[in-house]
């Protein structure tokens, strides 16, 4: 991958602590060629940010971010039900 991701570190041990995923791992939910973006539209009034869902280790991965200065920076991940939902529904992937 040729982009440039930042993170938080206390956030990354944090993130990791709570929802079994580093930032580290996250990166790579952005290398799945059918990953989905969506902005978040209810969180922060001062930068955009957005969700990627991806596949990363057999499950979805839901990684929440956003850019600065050129860089992908990441605010937090899990596997979570509806990342893995909207993942499915824009990729039209039927169980």
């Amino acid at each position: 991958m040729n982009t440039d991701f930042e993170w938080d570190q206390d956030k990354n041990n944090e993130n990791e602590r709570k929802h079994g995923v580093n930032f580290e791992i996250a990166q790579y939910a952005f290398a799945d060629p059918k990953l989905v973006i969506a902005e978040d539209l209810e969180h922060s009034r001062s930068e955009k940010r957005f969700y990627c869902f991806g596949k990363v280790k057999g499950g979805v991965l839901t990684v929440h971010f956003t850019y600065r200065r050129n860089h992908i920076r990441i605010i937090g991940a899990g596997f979570w039900r509806k990342g893995k939902k909207i993942y499915e529904e824009k990729n039209r992937i039927y169980r």
